[in-house]
């Protein structure tokens, strides 16, 4: 049986030790560490490569989605799986587009925790029954484009006039990796497979205007 390494992300001491203990308790998981906040969990995952990092979502100096952000290349082989009490179809989303392989809530079982961690060092996406019906009924009820931060908009209507990745990250002053990275948000907040599906999206929810 393959051990799968767990690292643990949470301002609540209470709750890292009861983590540390559950994880503790099955054959096929090892507590490997843990961090108070994202800024700790940076300095402290890469060394020791966990399989899986288990994160919370609101936490003081760097929240999940950032943590999220930024461990990613430090940890390629990593699996990333959200535990938070926050149940909000945007941050969902946010976490998802960040790089989350799964999105729990800290009301699950032990037993539905080991089998997110399982799935997810696997390779597939598992969120939890009330997160997908969230996702759901947000869809249903919200246009798209709602979810779309300022700096995305902005992005957007600049795609919209045609202007490439470079022209973009010339145009705002911020580096390649990050415009490449909101696209990647932009499509998926927009359900769309390119950047021209993302535009006639964007033109017919009159996300942008073109000049």
């Amino acid at each position: 049986m393959q051990t799968i390494r767990v690292f643990v992300v949470d301002d609540h001491p209470m709750i890292r030790h009861g983590l540390r203990a559950m994880l503790s308790a099955e054959q096929d998981l090892l507590w490997v560490g843990d961090a108070a906040d994202g800024s700790d969990a940076v300095r402290a995952a890469p060394a020791l490569q966990p399989d899986v990092v288990l994160m919370d979502l609101v936490m003081p100096r760097m929240d999940g989605v950032a943590s999220i952000a930024a461990l990613r290349p430090l940890l390629p082989k990593s699996r990333f799986v959200i535990l938070t009490s926050l149940l909000e179809p945007a941050e969902v989303r946010r976490a998802m587009d960040a790089g989350a392989s799964g999105y729990l809530l800290k009301n699950a079982s032990s037993q539905e925790l080991v089998t997110v961690i399982q799935m997810a060092h696997r390779g597939h996406r598992v969120l939890a029954p009330e997160v997908t019906d969230a996702l759901a009924a947000s869809q249903k009820e919200t246009p798209p484009g709602t979810d779309l931060t300022h700096r995305e908009r902005e992005l957007l209507a600049l795609m919209a006039r045609g202007l490439s990745n470079q022209d973009i990250s010339t145009a705002l002053s911020i580096a390649m990796p990050t415009v490449k990275f909101h696209v990647t948000n932009i499509l998926a907040k927009l359900h769309a497979d390119n950047r021209t599906e993302a535009v006639l999206v964007a033109l017919r929810h009159k996300l942008v205007a073109l000049e």
